[in-house]
């Protein structure tokens, strides 16, 4: 549904090879984005990945939301205060509206809440929160079933939904606020948000069209852009290309292998930042008996070389991982780092009987992550030196997630940002034992079990004492690095690209979450 029916006239055309790159200013009545994927959907609880929060922090706005420095800056919280050992008390900000027209309360929050708590994909971060109760229009408080120290963590995932807006049925007779995975539901076509830019037309992989929202709460932000076009561009070298020809303003996921070229261009600005998502493989092994044996899951991890992955495929735009955990995160294990071996690979497999090899399929994203495909290439390659001969497809994200869901293949690789910027968060949604009730695991593709790490992590989220809790987390990565319960490739840096006048630096960040709402769009006469 749209507020208007406004159909931008900037449209982005073919890319073709070759084109003569030209300098360019960037214009401030429309900022042309060129991003590897669009939202899968536009609902916030739908599906938990990175393109729909970018999304959500254009349509939307969180309780807080995280600095550069990851500190905490009040967005709808203007105010918070842990009352008693279980309960924060929140303080909304007044005078802000949805793009419905409807007025943004308490019980918007409390609604958010109650539906993040019956999402697949967020129950489990939302385990912790036993209630949220609207005390009055403005004030908001937030019972936890035990003490827990990550609670305003959490705040940065609450953007709240327009719960007037998303209840009630559709013409068919279908409930406008259920979640329905990969599915044509009233939440995932429909959208009214408090955030900066109202959606005006969407096309599924095709463009995303937003218009700045008139009546928009923050007018202390210095952002200009009045029109945003979206399109997705999964090819590298095509999203490089419409960069550097003026066909769209900024891109993210400037691909290694373009890093100088972009450096190096005129007109073009080129800003790299540090990352923290993990990008990795899982091993099913409901699908394949030898993955539920540990010396064949070391053999794995042992066979693949993640430094080197890091410096040819990467071109060190990437840190090699052992570890869930990037340097600056709670659990981070120093001791824990890449053991590439071949030849103990090789005896391990023959310790466990697989000698021979055995055969897999495995999935991966081609559009997702910095060069996916080609990791997923190389990993396979690899493989065959232990004699796992593997069947390789990659397909553009909207296909792969629909896919994943179903686990029926027999490795898929995974990226993943900590959605609360805390160790324990890689853990209970990537190797978790999977419990559809409360959510643990959803993420879990291998269905891979460790009960012992479970019960670690757990104790280690209700550990208010933050030296301790670090060292349960430390704790929990050494005895993963054992069991090898994940795959490890490494950390993946972020590079985005904009054209000059785009003032880019200041709005990106190192979760991967551009506040485009403030970006500054400076003409050729400023």
């Amino acid at each position: 549904m749209t507020f208007k029916k406004t159909l931008l006239a900037s449209v982005i055309g073919a890319v073709v090879a070759g084109t003569t790159l030209l300098p360019m200013t960037a214009s401030a009545e429309t900022l042309r984005i060129g991003y590897s994927a669009d939202p899968e959907t536009l609902d916030l609880h739908e599906q938990l990945s990175g393109g729909v929060l970018r999304f959500s922090h254009l349509a939307f706005d969180p309780l807080v939301r995280w600095t550069k420095d990851f500190q905490f800056e009040p967005r709808l919280a203007t105010e918070w205060e842990q009352v008693d050992e279980t309960t924060m008390r929140m303080t909304l900000r007044e005078g802000v509206t949805f793009h419905s027209g409807n007025e943004f309360t308490a019980k918007d929050v409390v609604w958010t809440i109650e539906r993040l708590k019956e999402s697949p994909d967020y129950r489990a971060i939302f385990e912790p929160v036993a209630s949220a109760e609207a005390v009055d229009d403005y004030t908001v408080e937030i019972v936890t079933t035990e003490p827990y120290p990550l609670l305003l963590n959490l705040a940065t995932y609450i953007f709240p939904l327009d719960s007037e807006f998303y209840t009630g049925e559709t013409d068919d007779g279908s409930d406008k606020a259920e979640i329905v995975k990969a599915g044509n539901s009233f939440a995932s076509r429909n959208v009214s948000g408090t955030g900066p830019f109202i959606v005006t037309d969407r096309r599924q992989g095709v463009r995303v069209d937003f218009e700045r929202f008139e009546d928009y709460w923050d007018t202390e932000s210095e952002g200009n852009v009045s029109n945003i076009v979206m399109t997705p561009i999964a090819e590298n070298a095509s999203r490089v290309a419409a960069l550097l020809s003026g066909g769209v303003d900024f891109i993210d996921a400037v691909p290694p292998n373009d890093l100088d070229r972009v450096r190096e261009a005129d007109g073009v600005n080129l800003i790299e930042i540090d990352g923290t998502r993990i990008i990795g493989f899982q091993m099913n092994e409901e699908r394949v008996e030898a993955f539920q044996d540990a010396r064949v899951r070391q053999a794995v991890d042992l066979a693949i070389n993640q430094e080197g992955i890091a410096d040819r495929l990467m071109r060190g735009f990437a840190n090699p991982a052992g570890q869930f955990s990037p340097e600056g995160y709670s659990g981070h294990n120093p001791d824990l780092t890449p053991r590439y071996d071949i030849e103990r690979a090789k005896e391990l497999m023959a310790e466990a009987g697989y000698e021979e090899g055995f055969s897999v399929e495995m999935i991966a994203p081609n559009n997702r992550y910095v060069n996916d495909a080609q990791i997923a290439q190389a990993v396979a390659n690899m493989l065959a030196q232990i004699n796992i001969k593997v069947d390789l497809r990659t397909m553009p994200l909207a296909q792969y997630w629909p896919e994943y869901d179903t686990r029926e293949s027999d490795m898929a690789m995974i990226g993943w940002h900590a959605d609360t910027e805390d160790s324990a968060n890689f853990f209970q949604y990537l190797t978790f034992c999977i419990d559809e009730e409360t959510g643990a695991g959803q993420y879990n593709y291998g269905s891979y079990c460790n009960e012992e790490i479970d019960a670690l992590v757990t104790e280690a989220d209700s550990e208010t004492d933050l030296e301790k809790r670090n060292e349960m987390l430390r704790e929990a990565e050494a005895m993963l690095y054992e069991d090898v319960g994940f795959i490890m490739l490494h950390w993946q840096n972020l590079a985005y690209a904009a054209a000059d006048g785009v003032e880019v630096e200041p709005v990106v960040n190192a979760i991967d979450f551009p506040y485009l709402g403030d970006l500054v769009v400076k003409s050729s006469d400023d």
